[in-house]
């Protein structure tokens, strides 16, 4: 026997697992498994050691022959990598997350409001529950979308709400993704995956379905198209962009065209698709292009990667935009520590799921606190995205403190602060045992004929012993989430 064997020997167990001090998702204290928890762990306590490993390298080699990729091209990298998977489920039992699907349908109708409020009626500027200079101020807000109404009066159409869970085991809202939010493709496959690994575990636990997201999706670009039986395409940036098969597997998975910039055209006041029948009008494109790339004529006139005259189309209505241009004004990491008044303000109610505690610093007490404590705190930049422009204070130097408050200094508007969170852990494949990783959890909203949460999400995890932070870019991976029945 090789000294490899010998350490594969005898059956996988979590009897050597440490919860530490962090809240856990499987375990409750160091070895009272969590209710939901408990077919998987009887099912994988069977399994040896061997076979577990080899599960997870099966499903790894797999992720690569599908040709799940992203883009990185930090550090003057341009290199694909596969969005790492690790086949220890994260698992959320029904009552909890019936819950936060109240919470998450709640923030979005506020926030859908608040959108369309900021472009029209401005009633929540003229009352002083936002400040009209930081809406002004935001890079995301798009003085040519003033007045207009998007078909069905929806702006955010597609979110993906990221979620944490502290210490305490309440889940609290971290972050609002309006934009162009990705990772919906790593949450499908992730279940494909999952179902290959664990199939007899996955059956009897009696887990939500995922995969009819790319019908769900469709059905809500068809409900905002302003004609029957519309045309739906997807609008990408290019091969080049990072999450580029995302686009390509939902175009494919939904049964419609992908389509680059050059492929569309303004032609007798409507969008129009080239085919090799000719011109095709379309009446509904889920862009995954940032609103200010969308139309060199109306935003950067440098885009190169935009549709001239679009946004005069998308105005009269005849063609519509998933998500609606200007949806980023509520992306912005300022904005979102007012979301708490937001729906206060519109709906009349108390927020059901938290913010986590957030220091504004355009406000002069919030930011003299920030510049006092920053080493203690997590320091966000108000339109970075993808664990960018952020300062963990911990984990940080002196140096890279004093360079943080020089640029809160120069430009506060730009930065907000929160407390630093133990992230809740999962047991995560480590060789041949489990151990501990820190994950949040995006979950996905779809608004068009109600607001629809589909039951999981993606669950990231930061691959890294000791790291916070869970975006691929930045060394995470992926879980597959299971929710309950």
């Amino acid at each position: 026997m090789t000294q490899s064997q010998g350490q594969l020997s005898g059956n996988f167990s979590f009897s050597d697992y440490q919860t530490e001090n962090f809240f856990d998702e499987m375990f409750d204290g160091q070895t009272q498994v969590r209710a939901g928890y408990a077919p998987f762990r009887q099912r994988v306590e069977q399994l040896s050691r061997e076979d577990i490993v080899a599960r997870q390298h099966a499903a790894e080699r797999a992720l690569m022959s599908m040709g799940i990729t992203f883009n990185v091209y930090s550090e003057g990298e341009g290199t694909e990598r596969i969005m790492p998977i690790d086949i220890i489920p994260r698992v959320i039992e029904s009552a909890e997350w019936d819950r936060m699907e109240a919470g998450l349908v709640q923030r979005i109708k506020a926030l859908n409001l608040f959108i369309d409020d900021v472009y029209n009626e401005q009633r929540i500027l003229n009352d002083g529950v936002v400040p009209r200079e930081l809406i002004e101020t935001s890079k995301s807000f798009l003085k040519p979308c003033l007045g207009v109404k998007p078909p069905k009066d929806i702006w955010c159409h597609i979110t993906g709400t990221d979620l944490i869970r502290g210490d305490d085991g309440q889940f609290m809202v971290l972050e609002d993704n309006l934009r162009c939010p990705s990772g919906v493709s790593y949450m499908l496959e992730n279940r494909e995956l999952t179902k290959q690994t664990f199939p007899e575990v996955l059956a009897q636990t009696g887990v939500r379905p995922v995969s009819d997201y790319p019908m769900r999706l469709l059905q809500m670009l068809q409900f905002i198209a302003d004609r029957p039986n519309p045309t739906v395409v997807v609008l990408t940036p290019g091969i080049y962009n990072s999450a580029y098969f995302e686009h390509s597997y939902l175009a494919q998975q939904m049964g419609v065209e992908l389509v680059e910039a050059r492929d569309l055209v303004v032609s007798g006041g409507y969008v129009k698709m080239r085919t090799t029948k000719g011109f095709q009008i379309v009446d509904v494109i889920y862009r995954r292009i940032d609103d200010t790339f969308l139309d060199p004529k109306a935003f950067n006139p440098d885009s190169m990667i935009g549709v001239p005259g679009i946004f005069e189309v998308y105005k009269k209505g005849r063609v519509a935009l998933a998500n609606a241009p200007g949806t980023g004004v509520a992306d912005d990491k300022v904005i979102y520590a007012y979301v708490p008044r937001i729906i206060q303000y519109y709906l009349g109610e108390e927020p059901i799921i938290p913010n986590v505690r957030t220091y504004i610093c355009g406000e002069d007490e919030d930011c003299q606190y920030v510049l006092d404590n920053i080493a203690q705190l997590v320091v966000k930049e108000a339109n970075e995205a993808g664990g960018y422009g952020m300062l963990i204070g911990p984990k940080a130097s002196a140096e890279e403190h004093e360079l943080f408050r020089d640029k809160i200094r120069a430009n506060p508007r730009n930065y907000i602060a929160q407390p630093t969170i133990s992230l809740s852990r999962v047991p995560t494949l480590v060789g041949d045992h489990a151990e501990g990783r820190h994950v949040d959890l995006r979950p996905y909203i779809l608004y068009g004929d109600g607001v629809n949460v589909i039951p999981g999400g993606l669950t990231r995890v930061a691959l890294r012993k000791g790291s916070l932070v869970v975006n691929s870019s930045q060394g995470g991976g992926g879980k597959d989430t299971w929710v309950l029945y």
